[in-house]
């Protein structure tokens, strides 16, 4: 809602305040001008076991790499077309 990023230390704390001192989950997301999916998927972060998130976040990175080589591959790829596209109009019949 007001497209305000939140850090990570920020959102354990706004969980607890409806976990453990049993604020209104909807007050808390008032407060805090977001909504209340915002906070039940911050519970699901905070709850996550640490091998869950050290997984999770192996993969990300994993991802990115592989977004990265593709990109390098593709740009690869590219520059050898172009000589292949040069050398098919410089056929020998074409010489006659």
């Amino acid at each position: 809602m007001s497209g305000a990023k939140f850090t990570g230390e920020f959102k354990p704390d706004e969980v607890a305040q409806v976990e453990d001192r049993g604020y209104p989950l909807r007050e808390v997301a008032e407060r805090l001008g977001i909504s209340t999916k915002s906070i039940y998927t911050w519970q699901k972060q905070v709850t996550r076991p640490a091998k869950v998130i050290k997984e999770v976040d192996a993969q990300a990175d994993e991802i990115r790499r592989l977004k990265r080589d593709l990109v390098r591959v593709t740009e690869e790829w590219d520059i050898l077309e172009k000589p292949t596209a040069y050398f098919a109009r410089q056929s020998p019949l074409s010489r006659m």
